[in-house]
């Protein structure tokens, strides 16, 4: 959880909320509000899914340098 928290990427995207929450107090509700909100959360989605991703590829590497390791000393 930590990972997620400390993120630089999800932190921006969760502080650009509060952009969004002001512009559907102050601003017209129309169309442009609903993609507002889906950009939002798009934004929010893919910065949740790059830490995910960063995460199973240092688990792959990881994986990966233990198999070398354990087949050089066979």
């Amino acid at each position: 959880m930590r990972k997620y928290l400390f993120n630089a990427g999800v932190i921006s995207s969760l502080a650009s909320g509060m952009a969004v929450v002001k512009a559907t107090k102050s601003g017209p509700k129309d169309w442009r509000l609903a993609l507002l909100w889906a950009s939002w959360g798009i934004g929010v989605a893919l910065a949740l899914g790059a830490v995910k991703q960063r995460e199973e590829g240092i688990r792959q590497e990881e994986l990966e340098r233990s198999l070398r390791k354990a087949a050089k000393g066979k």
